[in-house]
């Protein structure tokens, strides 16, 4: 398991603490390729991610002071490239310029997705068995204002207090694709996205979306928002800004987590595995991954794990956003 976040710097307003590694489920004797990945850039522009599984450390020439970027990425199959083709967008990432807008963000990352698929492009992969892709949940962080998001397939991001772990995402599965159609309401939703673990996924980063037909992909990306999305879901829309609390605990985690036939008892486990005796989020981290390992929850799947820590203690929290329903409120709709 690599400690990802040490050595780095998020100033005073900022705790971050970041793990990787592969499945605690997996045997001694076969252990399966990280296929995820991670990028931290840190308020003085020194960063991390993963190259070949093991991290990598630059410094990014000409970053703002202040400005930060955390995101993880989880690689998936096609030619056998899932981990290349995470790899790839998390060294490409240290080269999109520090961004203080959603449409500045959204313009940048884009047009990443559309030079990395056409780089990957294999003659006759327009389904989601031979192109590769990767999951890519993000967090745009300029000094004085809120976290911008950028989310793409079904990492998440969740907001954890001591009384509950709730999701700010929406994974971008065939469920997701049946409510946009009206096809599933907001507890069906909840139940197939939530209750359950399912493999599939119907949008990622380079991979492209296959929201209008499962079996044909489109090769841009979807942002699900307001006018693409339920009202139920309105409240997680894709790319927006955050508002977050001072002393909640912001998970971004890819699929390993979570990934076991019932999902939700574990899930209700992180408040107290995150928050109860835990004074910093490399503590809180360090609790998460070593329950895994020690006490996992029935039925978890072989799958690889890698989450950021965050707290928000300074400026960047965001109060001055409006923002129509608050985490707590946003659960209530499903439960």
């Amino acid at each position: 398991m690599h400690c990802l976040a040490d050595g780095l710097d998020f100033g005073p307003g900022l705790q971050v603490a970041a793990r990787s590694s592969a499945s605690a489920s997996a045997s001694r004797l076969m252990v399966p390729e990280n296929q995820d990945n991670v990028l931290l850039i840190d308020a003085s522009g020194h960063a991390v991610r993963l190259g070949g599984e093991a991290p990598l450390r630059t410094r990014v020439p000409g970053w703002p002071a202040g400005h930060m970027r955390l995101a993880v990425l989880d690689g998936m199959g096609g030619h056998g490239n899932g981990r290349q083709a995470a790899e790839a967008v998390a060294t490409a990432l240290l080269d999109v310029p520090a961004c203080r807008t959603l449409a500045a963000l959204s313009s940048h990352l884009d047009a990443l997705h559309a030079t990395l698929q056409a780089r990957f492009r294999q003659p006759g992969d327009a389904d989601t068995f031979r192109r590769p892709g990767t999951t890519l949940t993000l967090l745009e962080i300029a000094p004085g204002q809120a976290p911008l998001l950028y989310h793409v397939g079904d990492s998440r991001l969740y907001e954890v207090t001591a009384d509950a772990a709730v999701p700010l995402t929406i994974d971008h599965v065939p469920a997701t694709g049946y409510a946009m159609h009206g096809l599933l309401g907001a507890h069906e939703w909840w139940q197939q996205v939530h209750g359950e673990h399912r493999s599939q996924i119907a949008q990622a980063f380079i991979l492209g979306n296959a929201f209008a037909n499962p079996q044909l992909l489109d090769d841009d990306l979807r942002a699900l928002d307001e006018a693409t999305l339920p009202p139920f879901l309105h409240p997680l829309a894709d790319r927006r800004a955050l508002v977050t609390r001072p002393g909640a605990l912001y998970l971004l985690a890819t699929d390993g987590l979570w990934a076991c036939e019932q999902p939700q008892p574990w899930l209700a486990r992180w408040p107290h595995l995150l928050t109860h005796g835990t004074d910093t989020v490399d503590e809180a981290l360090t609790c998460l991954f070593e329950a895994c390992m020690a006490s996992p929850p029935p039925q978890f799947y072989i799958d690889n794990m890698t989450a950021i820590a965050i707290r928000f203690t300074g400026d960047n929290t965001g109060e001055n956003i409006d923002q129509t329903a608050l985490p707590h409120s946003i659960l209530t709709t499903f439960c």
